[in-house]
């Protein structure tokens, strides 16, 4: 990762100036020219209100174009650019910011209230967007390359056990994200990809990265819409979209009896592993869908199917991207194939380590591999199948229970919208899984029903024994189901005494 490159906008403004680089969801087009001219602009503005190389800077923003401009500025700037997650609470943005040593915060005017609540918390400088573009210009002087080693981010896990942890990526480990991508997906002359992940997820960041590399529009949308996005499909030439599971179901929904052009190239399926029923009725409708695997501490995708293979491997994450390595650990050893273990990533992708964290990065990695926590197998072609992360993991009389398996088959039910599972305690078992329905508004299935169906599909041990009916399931920014949050549920409902 050590070296340099010529500053990624400035080489893009360079190679095709007048190319869409940013579409609005009401049409609106930012040129690459018009990009580079407008994060120079608040680069110099940012210089004014004091905002130095090597500053942590904190965005909180939703998507917007001005937010893609601050962070292009960063870069201009040679801050670093803390991204913060907009669904959390003062509390949690508090403990971010003191955490990552944060001095100043830009944000969107949404977040007016939200920011003097925080200014009580926390020690520092804040300015709204609007503050940052009134204010006059300081001329800087404009770096021509970028240190690849040089941090260019810093994005918090969800931190679903104990505190979170600040992923320090460097333009490095971004760009051969961007780079590892193309290898497998390949550049189309009219590619154009669809942004509706949260910018502050690194899922949705690496499309920025991959546009500069490519000289690729991107349609950014402020949230996601399913309907919005199936008409761009359609009608204005978007060829990928990226997508967890929950978004790709509410798609095929409202995308009724119409069906995709041929010019469509792939949805590009993340957020851990998608439910079979969903994956088939790909499959029956041809729609294109390239299942990845990855997480913020390789900066986005570290394997991924190829789409000559995603009929063949339906259910696998593919192999490991071209400069990465894949491996699976069971035990002290390398696990055979088809055993499940933990899935260990190596290369140019994955982050150097966490911010001032050094005993979570001595147990993080082992000789340059990170542990990511999740469990998983090769099959005897060496193609990763994702079966779930490690700490969601449900041991019912010594066997592994996994909730995303049983979600999957939750899912095949007529009826059932969207389902999730987690561990409840058992005095026999140790633990038994639990269910959470999202019933279709039409739905009138019981609970004996949901049960029954699953004794057909499932081994004893992996039936839910407690089925609870929800209005939503928790989710996270980027519509990751979030089990931590339904253990939370649970034991408040066996609390109450609400079950049955």
């Amino acid at each position: 990762m050590e070296g340099k490159i010529p500053h990624w906008l400035d080489k893009r403004f360079e190679l095709s100036p007048d190319q869409t680089a940013i579409q609005l969801k009401n049409g609106k087009i930012y040129t690459f020219r018009q990009l580079r001219a407008d994060a120079i602009a608040f680069a110099g503005k940012m210089k004014t209100l004091g905002i130095q190389r090597g500053d942590h800077v904190g965005i909180l923003s939703r998507n917007s174009y001005e937010m893609v401009v601050a962070i292009h500025a960063l870069s201009y700037v040679e801050a670093i650019g803390v991204l913060l997650n907009t669904r959390l609470t003062v509390r949690e943005w508090s403990f971010q910011l003191k955490d990552s040593d944060t001095s100043y915060l830009l944000y969107d005017h949404h977040f007016k209230k939200e920011i003097a609540a925080l200014k009580e918390h926390v020690n520092i400088k804040a300015y709204s967007v609007n503050d940052v573009k009134s204010v006059r210009k300081t001329s800087i002087p404009l770096p021509d390359e970028m240190d690849l080693g040089q941090t260019f981010t810093i994005i918090y896990t969800s931190g679903t056990t104990g505190f979170p942890k600040g992923v320090q990526l460097t333009y490095g480990n971004h760009w051969w994200s961007a780079v590892s991508s193309a290898l497998n997906l390949g550049i189309h002359e009219h590619d154009r990809w669809l942004l509706a992940l949260p910018l502050f997820h690194v899922g949705g960041l690496s499309i920025l990265i991959r546009s500069l590399a490519y000289g690729m529009p991107v349609h950014l949308y402020e949230k996601f819409d399913a309907e919005a996005i199936n008409r761009e499909i359609i009608e204005n030439g978007v060829s990928i979209v990226s997508v967890v599971s929950v978004m790709l179901e509410d798609m095929i929904r409202h995308l009724g009896d119409q069906t995709y052009p041929e010019t469509f190239r792939c949805m590009l399926l993340g957020g851990g592993p998608a439910p079979f029923p969903l994956l088939n009725a790909c499959k029956q409708r041809n729609i294109p869908v390239v299942q990845t695997y990855g997480m913020t501490e390789t900066a986005s995708q570290v394997s991924t199917l190829n789409q000559m293979d995603a009929i063949r491997k339906l259910g696998s994450a593919g192999k490991p991207l071209f400069p990465a390595r894949l491996k699976i650990i069971s035990g002290n050893r390398e696990a055979n194939p088809n055993e499940i273990g933990e899935v260990y990533v190596k290369g140019p992708m994955v982050t150097r380590g966490y911010y001032k964290r050094e005993k979570a990065n001595q147990e993080a990695f082992e000789h340059g591999w990170l542990k990511t926590g999740d469990l998983g197998y090769l099959d005897d072609e060496g193609y990763l199948y994702v079966v779930d992360r490690r700490k969601d993991l449900i041991i019912s009389g010594g066997e592994n229970v996994y909730p995303a398996e049983i979600e999957s088959v939750l899912k095949e039910i007529r009826g059932v919208r969207d389902a999730g599972v987690t561990g409840k305690k058992d005095n026999k078992w140790g633990e038994v899984p639990a269910a959470f329905i999202v019933k279709d508004p039409d739905s009138f299935i019981t609970k004996e029903e949901i049960v029954h169906y699953c004794e057909q599909k499932l081994a004893k041990y992996k039936v839910p024994k407690e089925v609870f009916f929800v209005t939503e399931l928790p989710r996270n920014a980027s519509k990751k189901l979030m089990r931590r949050k339904l253990a939370e549920t649970l034991r408040q409902i066996l609390t109450r005494g609400e079950h049955e």
